[in-house]
């Protein structure tokens, strides 16, 4: 089946219209400020890429012992509403849309960097393999602590104060973090879940978390203004799953019937086959959902418009060329030149390689 829908078509997302159907996806960048307030340079770089359809922001911590990395901004403190409602104010100011990306990183974090010095939580007490950077440099993970049956409530009650705070911050909208192996993918997946409780074991079992957050965000957004971020085949993080046809196609049916804005699929790992578990066609996923379907995984211009012509996907989002390209959707719609992306400043850092990307006709 082919369509004549292309990456400039409009395209109606829960309560919005966008102009067109290229999402800016969410990337870390670590340059939020002291206590990791958003600060202006954000504000600017957002704004700046407001031509997008939906912006996604950067992973943003629900709480305070959520965070897993230096310089990442949250969502969880009267500075950070503030500092974001700058972000919000400036992409209105260009008529963008923009949704922030609700993040826990669950053992994916160093005692350094919690609060107490206490251990990074997670579903089971199973260490990841490698390091992690923190303020004090490059260190081994550490083996994480299983969060307790009684404490589940609360980390859901973060995920429904930070939603309550996104709103309160000028957000059009927000993206569970259910990706990467984050907290949520954690519990989803069986290479880290170990659990024996209500929270383990079976399918039914390792996605209740998910779902018990999902329903607690909708009830302070509406589903319409709630999206979710899945990976099914992403190893990132010592990640795996013995089944990961099954164990998202479940996740992926429960959640449908949620009637979300949209899915958001990353394919990353589809080039490592059994990286992550028994590899499978992503286009199942896409048969499961009956909403807007969105998908990420290095694609260019002709793939995109290749996905949406074959009606592979409704949205595609974008991660690099985005970054580099604040003015992408002109330069698609032109057939213009990127600019490269400077990788020594993806992630910390000021102004370079942030917000001194050229637009079209100014280098």
């Amino acid at each position: 089946m082919t369509t004549d829908i292309t990456l400039f078509s409009p395209l109606r997302l829960g309560p919005y219209n966008l102009t067109n159907r290229m999402a800016m996806a969410p990337m870390t960048r670590n340059r939020a400020d002291e206590g990791n307030v958003p600060q202006p340079i954000n504000a600017e770089y957002y704004a700046q890429r407001a031509s997008a359809g939906l912006i996604i922001t950067e992973g943003s911590q629900i709480a305070a012992d959520a965070v897993g990395y230096p310089a990442t901004p949250g969502i969880h403190s009267a500075a950070q509403i503030a500092g974001w409602k700058r972000v919000t104010d400036a992409v209105h100011a260009k008529g963008g849309h923009i949704f922030l990306q609700l993040w826990h990183c669950g053992r994916v974090s160093h005692s350094s960097m919690l609060p107490g010095g206490k251990l990074p939580v997670a579903p089971s007490a199973i260490k990841l393999a490698g390091q992690t950077y923190t303020h004090q440099g490059m260190q081994d993970y550490e083996t994480p602590r299983a969060l307790e049956l009684s404490e589940l409530p609360g980390v859901i009650g973060q995920y429904r104060t930070a939603a309550q705070n996104a709103l309160d911050a000028g957000f059009d909208g927000v993206e569970i973090h259910g990706a990467n192996g984050y907290l949520l993918d954690q519990f989803l997946r069986d290479g880290s879940n170990q659990r024996s409780d209500a929270y383990g074991g079976s399918l039914a079992n390792r996605a209740r978390l998910m779902l018990e957050v999902t329903g607690a965000v909708c009830a302070v957004w509406g589903a319409n203004r709630v999206g979710i971020r899945l990976s099914p085949l992403q190893p990132f993080n010592d990640m795996r799953d013995s089944n990961p046809e099954a164990t998202f196609s479940y996740a992926v049916e429960l959640l449908d019937r949620f009637d979300l804005a949209y899915l958001h699929i990353t394919e990353m790992g589809s080039d490592k086959p059994g990286a992550a578990g028994p590899a499978f066609d992503l286009g199942k996923l896409r048969a499961i959902w009956k909403g807007v379907y969105m998908t990420n995984g290095g694609y260019d211009l002709a793939r995109a418009s290749a996905a949406l012509s074959a009606n592979k996907a409704d949205m595609v989002s974008f991660g690099v060329p985005f970054l580099a390209n604040p003015d992408l959707p002109v330069r698609f719609a032109k057939g213009a030149a990127l600019n490269t992306p400077d990788q020594a400043a993806f992630y910390g850092g000021n102004e370079k390689g942030y917000t001194d990307y050229p637009f079209l006709g100014t280098n």
